[in-house]
């Protein structure tokens, strides 16, 4: 596969969400804008918020794109990557920023909140930036005739980012910033993936079969571990159904090519 390079404009298109992150949280607006995205949400079941913010865990992002593995290998590379590397940034930026939540800033009664309460480290937001980082990741490695209809994932992963205002989680300016930098590591994940040979893409070797693997071992904390709120076990547990299958596939397809 050729790597279609995105254009200078695209890559400095993120600096409009980073923009407006800043201008939130140095305008003064940081509380009253997530509390009005924290008020208007509530007319929504805390099971659709807590949802959603399931899809920018990293385990549950990962599962949801796992079945990747049998139809666009390189796609979920991409994916891969770009979640890599926005966990690296993830991990640098918040003890570094070191901003507290609207837990630890505003009185409990004072807005909605479901689930565990978090009191530090709140730029960026962890699962807004994960969700950007794959979405960018699949949308940039797909060829340009083709990525149309993967813009649905932008509208997804900024679903996810209004979901950690909704849960009380984060400041509206975390999720501009987080979306911006998920933006960025996409792109770059794009890039890494199209160095992947694609005679190394084959079913067969050992990359796909390392990301098995990893799909095996995700299965595990998938079954015993609340992810963001106990409202998503159900959730967690179809995600485990689906790497179980795709990993059922992937077997079948390894028996049928060393018979032929």
């Amino acid at each position: 596969m050729t790597y279609q390079r995105p254009s200078l404009l695209v890559c400095c298109a993120p600096v409009l969400p980073l923009a407006l992150g800043l201008l939130i949280y140095f305008g003064g607006i940081q509380n009253s804008s997530f509390l009005f995205i924290n008020q208007i949400t509530q007319n929504v079941p805390d099971r659709i918020w807590a949802g959603l913010t399931f899809l920018g865990n990293g385990w549950g992002t990962f599962a949801l794109a796992f079945p990747l593995l049998l139809l666009a290998p390189r796609l979920l590379s991409a994916g891969i990557f770009a979640g890599l590397l926005g966990g690296l940034a993830i991990a640098i930026l918040k003890p570094l920023v070191n901003l507290p939540r609207p837990a630890s800033v505003l009185a409990s009664g004072d807005f909605h909140q479901i689930g565990e309460a978090l009191l530090y480290n709140s730029m960026p937001s962890g699962h807004t930036l994960t969700a950007f980082a794959v979405a960018s990741g699949l949308y940039f490695a797909c060829e340009i005739d083709k990525r149309k209809p993967l813009l649905c994932l932008f509208a997804l992963a900024s679903l996810v980012g209004l979901s950690r205002s909704a849960v009380g989680a984060h400041w509206l300016s975390d999720e501009f910033v987080a979306a911006a930098i998920g933006l960025w590591c996409g792109i770059l994940g794009s890039f890494l993936a199209s160095l992947i040979p694609d005679s190394q893409l084959f079913l067969s070797k050992w990359w796909p079969r390392f990301i098995a693997l990893c799909g095996l071992l995700t299965i595990y904390p998938l079954l015993t571990q609340t992810m963001d709120s106990d409202l998503n076990h159900p959730l967690q547990y179809a995600c485990a159904l689906l790497i179980a299958i795709t990993l059922a596939l992937f077997v079948r397809a390894q028996r049928t090519q060393s018979s032929r």
